[in-house]
Formats: C-alpha cells, sequence, structure tokens
C-alpha cells in the first residue's frame, strides 16, 4: 500500500512543529502497518473549517494520477472540521479508490466503523464552533478593556505589554504634523513625501505611501475612539489628534473629493465648490466655450441643469459672480470693529489650535517621571544590566522629545495681536485683479455663495447665518444670465472700495498702513 501524509495546522497558537509531529506519527504508523510513504502535503496557518487551502486541493487532485492509496492523517479533524467538505471530499476520493485513514484514531472498515468516524467529525466541527464563539467572547472581552485585538498598530502608537495602546513618542508628533499639513493646504502626496524625507516608515516597515497618508487622516483612533464590532469606547486609547483639528480634517478631504475637475480647468474658477444654485441647491461649475470669432467665454452653470436633471437656471458670468463675492469681502477688510472681532477669533483659534508642543511637554513629563523612578530604584540598590538600558533608553527619549520641541516652536510661532491685526489691515492693500489674491480672499473669507433669482446668500467662515444681496440693488443685474455665449461684458464702475467712508478717507494711498511686510498667508489656516 502506498500512502501521503496530509499535514495541518490552524494559526490559533499552533507552530511548525505541529507539523512536523504530524507526520513523525504517521509515519511511524506507515511503519507498524507495512505502508510506504511516497509524499507529503502540508498546509500552514490554515483552518480546517473550509477547504480553502493550496497543498490540500494540490493533494486532491494529485488523487487522480493514482500514485497512492491512502492520505494518512494524524486525526480526521486535519483532513477537514466541516461534515460537508469531509464528505464530498472522501466521496470524491472514493472514485479514485483512495481513502483516508487516521494514525492516532483506531477506526475498522465496519458500520460502527463508520458511525465513529461520522461522530468524531462531527465532533470536531462542534469543536471548531465552539472555538469560534469562545475566541469571540474573549476578543469582546479584549475590546471592553481598550485592548489590541490584533491587526494592524497605527502610526504613533505601539502596544503595551498589557495589550493596550500606547502613544509612541518617537512617532506622534510626525501623526500630528500629518494633520496640520493637510489643513494648511498640503497634499497628500506632499505629505507622504514629508514623512518619507523624516525617515518616517509605518509599522510594517515599509515608506509612507498615498494610501497609508489617506488612511491615517481619517483613522478615528487618533482622537482617541476605539471601535470592534458591535463595541465603541469614545475614550478607549490616548488621543494624539484635538477633535476639532480630526473634523476640520475631515471637511477639507470632502471638499477636495467633491472638486469637479478643478486641475483640468484651462483658468481657475475661485468660486468651484462653494457656489451654489438657490433653485435646487446643486454646485454650479465653471464651464467654458468659444464663439464663432474664437473669443472665449467663461461661466457657471448649475450640475443638474448641465445634465439635464431638471433644474432649468440659466449660467452666470464668471468675472460678473465673482467680482460681486471680491467686493463684499473687501467691503469687510474696511470694518474696523469687525477686524477687531476677527483678530479675537484667531488668537482663541491659535491658542487652541497649538496642541504639538503641550503633547510634546506632556510626553517630556511622562519620560522625566520614569527616569526618575529608575533612578530611585537604582539609589535603593536594584542595579541591572536591564536597568542601565531601560535608564539609557529614557534619556535618549527625553534628547529626542527635547529636540522636538524646538523643531516645532520654531516652525510654528505664535503670532502676536499686533501681527494678525497687521495682516487683517494688510489686506485693503491687495490687488483685487491678481488671481493669487482673489482665492486667498475667497478660501478665507467665503464658506459659500447661493444666486437665487432675486438676490445672493452669501455665507462666511466667521459667523453664523447668511447676508444678503438683493440683485435689484445691482446695476446691470439684468445681465448676469446668459444662454451662451454673453452677448456684452458686465462693466462693474467701482469694483474695490479702496476708502474708508466711516473715517472719511476717499484716497487708497493715504489709508495704506505704513509697517513692515509680514508672512503672507500665516492666518488663513485659522480661520
Amino acid at each position: 500500500m502506498k500512502a501521503v501524509i496530509y499535514a495541518r495546522y490552524s494559526c490559533s497558537g499552533q507552530r511548525e512543529e505541529s507539523i512536523e509531529g504530524q507526520i513523525r506519527e504517521c509515519t511511524e504508523y506507515a511503519k507498524r502497518n507495512g505502508i510506504q510513504i511516497v509524499g507529503t502535503y502540508a498546509d500552514k496557518a490554515k483552518t480546517g473549517k473550509n477547504d480553502n487551502r493550496f497543498n490540500f486541493q494540490r493533494m486532491i487532485s494529485d488523487s487522480s494520477k493514482k500514485l497512492f492509496d491512502i492520505i494518512l492523517v494524524w486525526k480526521l479533524d486535519r483532513f477537514a472540521r466541516n461534515k460537508y467538505d469531509s464528505a464530498q471530499y472522501k466521496h470524491l476520493l472514493s472514485k479514485n479508490k483512495i481513502r483516508v485513514v487516521s494514525a492516532t484514531e483506531m477506526i475498522s472498515d465496519s458500520p460502527e466503523g463508520a458511525l465513529m468516524e461520522s461522530l468524531l467529525e462531527g465532533m470536531a466541527e462542534y469543536y471548531s464552533l465552539e472555538l469560534a464563539v469562545k475566541v469571540e467572547r474573549e476578543q469582546i472581552e479584549n475590546a471592553l478593556k481598550g485592548c489590541f485585538n490584533g491587526g494592524t498598530v497605527p502610526l504613533g502608537y505601539k502596544i503595551n505589554h498589557e495589550r493596550r495602546f500606547e502613544i509612541d513618542h518617537m512617532t506622534a508628533p510626525f501623526v500630528l504634523k500629518a494633520f496640520e499639513l493637510y489643513v494648511s493646504g498640503s497634499t497628500m502626496k506632499e505629505i507622504a513625501e514629508y514623512l518619507k524625507s523624516k525617515g518616517i516608515k509605518n509599522n510594517r516597515g515599509t515608506p509612507m505611501a498615498l494610501n497609508t497618508v489617506s488612511n491615517m487622516l481619517t483613522n478615528r483612533r487618533y482622537i482617541g475612539e476605539y471601535s470592534y464590532k458591535h463595541v465603541f469606547l469614545p475614550d478607549g486609547i490616548p488621543a494624539i489628534i484635538s477633535k476639532k483639528l480630526f473634523e476640520r480634517v475631515q471637511r477639507k478631504i470632502a471638499i477636495n473629493r467633491k472638486s469637479p475637475a478643478k486641475h483640468k480647468a484651462q483658468e481657475d474658477y475661485i468660486l468651484s465648490i462653494k457656489l451654489y444654485c438657490g433653485t435646487c441647491m446643486t454646485y454650479m461649475v465653471g464651464e467654458s466655450g468659444t464663439s464663432q470669432n474664437q473669443s472665449i467665454y467663461r461661466y457657471y452653470k448649475c450640475l443638474s441643469s448641465k445634465r439635464k436633471r431638471g433644474c432649468d437656471r440659466k449660467a452666470v458670468k464668471k468675472d460678473w459672480i465673482e467680482d460681486i463675492v471680491i467686493e463684499m469681502i473687501m467691503k469687510l477688510i474696511w470694518d474696523d470693529a469687525l477686524i477687531e472681532r476677527l483678530t479675537d477669533l484667531v488668537m482663541k483659534e491659535q491658542a487652541n489650535e497649538c496642541t504639538a508642543v503641550p503633547l510634546l511637554k506632556k510626553q517630556l513629563k511622562e519620560v522625566e517621571k520614569a527616569i526618575s523612578n529608575v533612578m530611585k530604584a537604582i539609589e535603593q540598590g536594584v542595579i541591572t544590566p536591564s536597568t542601565k538600558s531601560r535608564l539609557e533608553e529614557l534619556e535618549n527619549e527625553k534628547e529626542e522629545i527635547e529636540k522636538q520641541i524646538i523643531i516645532e516652536s520654531l516652525e510654528h510661532p505664535l503670532l502676536t495681536r499686533e501681527q494678525v491685526m497687521y495682516w487683517f489691515y494688510n489686506l485693503r492693500t491687495i490687488n483685487g485683479k491678481d488671481l493669487r489674491s482673489r482665492k486667498m480672499l475667497v478660501d478665507c473669507f467665503v464658506n459659500s455663495v447661493i444666486l437665487h433669482d432675486d438676490r445672493i446668500d452669501f455665507y462666511f467662515n466667521y459667523k453664523e447665518g447668511a447676508k444678503t444681496l438683493s440683485l435689484k440693488k445691482l446695476k446691470n443685474s439684468s445681465d448676469m444670465l446668459t444662454d451662451f455665449p454673453p452677448k456684452n461684458r458686465l462693466a462693474f464702475a467701482s469694483l474695490f472700495f479702496f476708502h474708508c467712508e466711516s473715517n472719511g478717507i476717499s484716497s487708497r494711498a493715504t489709508c495704506r498702513p505704513c509697517i513692515s511686510s509680514v508672512r503672507q498667508g500665516c492666518i488663513s489656516s485659522h480661520l
């Protein structure tokens, strides 16, 4: 009789030695019974609850070649833990006159032996199901305690000896930096390149990729949330990111995801994803076309109307609506009382957003406390190689955190109230026709603009509610709509208000502040 040995172990606490033990016992059985072993098939870390096993399927396929008469297993549950799979494959093997034999379970060829084999297979399936329930129950208990249940550990965390999440002081500051960079306008690709330049790798040891950064920026564990199946703990693990910063990142991700092909436009439409149709509340997207005389016309069109989904709003001229929005912003800039209020908001927000240095200082305090505890142990005579190694490790960690504090303090200096106020006052001197300046003003101040038939509603970033502008008060407002191409261009007589009526100043030159320049755009990320 010729036989092959099939061995298998699952991933629940078993190792390579399990395969070797099964093969050894099967080989001894073959020697005792005069059976010649002609081959071995083994599946490592594969469950027997299904037939998705490479070497098992290879063995079944080879059975048709009739090179062996017996499949020798240590126990029947190594062949399968599922009664349906066991019966199906044994029936297939029987057609090739091959039978499955257990080396440790004495089963005869009699009807009683067949019954015994069936009982053993049923018990194996029962054990497998019971084990799955037990494992799940243990994992639920772990989850209720906030313990790690396996999987990939997010960058910025490590798992301690109690199987709990713990902040990794070496990588957590880079996670926080990634969130801050995204809010300030960096792309995910730029963030990935930044992390690569710092030598940061994910917990699998590979360089940071675009999808890794994307997963990081949407991972709610960074705000302390722990979830596993139906278990949810809002503060189950230490938080690295503030909830406010996390939500700002999510809003920006959503906006960037919805942005309608902004990189493909021949010209920047500064109201993209901010201008809405007042009829159906759908985005108005940038469009362009060329007339017979090769003149290029640009306008915004309701997305529902463009896709013929029932909205009948006509297109609106690009320059017309953008000029109105810029004019409204310039009016705000010349409101001294509003500038004072905005400065208060910026100073408050700046204090809330400055989380990196406080987090690093907290980590430094924890490390210093650990060093103090080790020193006390040494003073009491507990001096071992591990004690010295731990002290050296803590000292290196302390030095690295202190470096990070210095770097963060240099990269993110706190602005004074005078610097913030100057930045706002300096906006009064801005060139309202410069594309980059116009985009900055819209991104900084405007949340959304809703265009109705009779009015325009402006929603600004610094307050709730809308500021409404009636179209009847606008000169040539009837020229805002077009069937494409527009017949003529709208001329705004006074596009920007470079004067301050409240102070009686009628000249832009006399009103311009005479102060040295300050970093451009340093406040925009805080609004």
